[in-house]
């Protein structure tokens, strides 16, 4: 069974903090960089540095964290400034993505008009990374089981109250308080220093729209062109955004429905959309996981033809990829956790639950089930967040009709909420994440945005991709 990780991959700001000690030093770049002990190497032709960062901002002369930070520079006259980018999470490895972006977006213009930066967010991979010590099966705790009553709200709080008793007990359970949305925010504003910029300019998928959205809105000044891909609305990941897992379920599930139904020929699956889905409610009751691994698989077309052959068999335990360890899913559950106030009382998640099965019954008792965070041990440092429209008018949002994890419901609330401040497209596509997919319409306004700074006249919509 395919286990998925929650991908958000979450948001608060502040009183006013101290201000900071001294200036972020200069970077000093050396190559070859991190490998993520993966071949071919995903950081190839990059070069890298360490920048260390308070560990609380709050103390900036206090104990400093280090950061690793990839870049591909831009040879070209034309350079005008630097772009960072984050791949989203919480918890996701960020230094490949100055190469990922030079494979799907080389012949754009991108990389002749910036230095392309990624980093490793705090407490992940090669950033001073945090532990909770999780078993391979709590690793997957935050999104799941399906929730048939409410005994199986109280089993996964039992479950979940070990997790997070993990989390404060594991040997770097002095990181974790500081473990935020906020303080990553002001680590990429330590990284512009070191970068000897006035001002980034930014690219954040998934949980990165949320991160981008944050640092606009505590670092207005010193924004250039922010692009915000798959959006989290405007309180990031908490409860709600959680529980809207199942709207993106619903609003996605269609497509692989029509995929499978004109192939039933070779998977069975039945012949109609319909078949399709009580097919799939077949299996899942005798298949505790396979609404999950769904859930996981329609993030990406690309996913489809394994999600059916999976559907249509029986098969092993498929173990999860080098990234995808205790580290990662520590991250997650710490920045989750600590962002917002999630319920604390057990009953909560039950009733949550039992409105999800008639609203919402192919996943809404899976994402409406209690978390760690009910149980999460070390209360909230600082006020989240608060996104406005205060700020030029810079942020180019795009956004699925039908994307499985941060649903157009929640992308609706971040553009209400950011106002005049951004223009809003959306795209007629189903899956996570706009950029350097199928979408042609959807791409060029990303590219044109960044490379020629062009932004639509007004909020915009793109048709559907059609095939060659």
């Amino acid at each position: 069974m395919r286990k998925t990780l929650a991908i958000l991959a979450f948001l608060p700001l502040t009183a006013a903090l101290p201000a900071t000690a001294e200036a972020a030093p200069a970077l000093k770049w050396t190559s070859p960089c991190p490998d993520y002990g993966m071949t071919p190497s995903p950081t190839e032709g990059l070069e890298c540095a360490k920048l260390e960062v308070p560990l609380d901002y709050a103390d900036p002369g206090g104990r400093k964290i280090e950061l690793t930070v990839s870049r591909k520079a831009s040879t070209s006259p034309k350079r005008r400034g630097v772009l960072l980018m984050n791949p989203g999470g919480p918890g996701s490895p960020g230094l490949a993505m100055p190469a990922q972006l030079a494979q799907r977006q080389g012949n754009s213009g991108l990389l002749e008009s910036y230095d392309v930066i990624g980093f490793d967010p705090r407490g992940t991979t090669y950033s001073t990374p945090v532990t909770c010590d999780l078993t391979e099966d709590e690793r997957f705790i935050l999104t799941g089981p399906y929730a048939d009553g409410p005994d199986d709200v109280v089993e996964k709080a039992a479950k979940s109250r070990v997790v997070a008793r993990k989390c404060a007990e594991a040997k770097t359970a002095d990181l974790l308080p500081h473990m935020t949305t906020a303080n990553t925010a002001r680590d990429m504003d330590r990284i512009r220093e070191a970068l000897g910029e006035r001002k980034i300019s930014y690219y954040g998928v998934s949980y990165g729209s949320y991160l981008g959205a944050s640092y606009a809105s505590m670092f207005p000044a010193k924004t250039d062109r922010i692009v915000l891909d798959s959006l989290l609305g405007p309180d990031g990941l908490g409860v709600r955004a959680h529980q809207r897992f199942a709207d993106g379920f619903d609003d996605r599930f269609g497509d692989f429905a029509a995929w499978a139904a004109a192939r039933d020929d070779v998977y069975h699956l039945g012949r109609t959309p319909a078949d399709v889905k009580a097919k799939f409610l077949e299996l899942a009751g005798k298949r505790p996981g396979i609404r999950t691994d769904t859930w996981g698989a329609l993030y990406d077309d690309a996913n489809f033809p394994g999600l059916a052959a999976q559907w249509a068999a029986s098969p092993a335990s498929v173990k999860g990829g080098p990234l995808d360890g205790d580290n990662h899913a520590a991250l997650q559950l710490q920045v989750l956790c600590n962002d917002t106030d999630w319920p604390e009382s057990v009953r909560y998640y039950q009733k949550a639950v039992e409105r999800a099965r008639v609203t919402h019954p192919m996943f809404g008792p899976a994402a409406a089930n209690i978390t760690p965070c009910a149980f999460w041990p070390v209360e909230r440092r600082e006020r989240p967040v608060r996104i406005t429209d205060r700020g030029p008018s810079n942020i180019l949002l795009v956004q699925n009709l039908r994307d499985p994890a941060t649903p157009l419901s929640g992308a609706r609330e971040l553009r209400s909420a950011l106002g005049g401040r951004a223009k809003f497209v959306t795209v007629d596509a189903g899956g996570h994440g706009v950029f350097t997919k199928e979408n042609a319409c959807g791409n060029d306004f990303v590219v044109r945005y960044l490379r020629d700074g062009v932004l639509p006249a007004g909020d915009s919509h793109c048709p559907a991709h059609l095939p060659k």
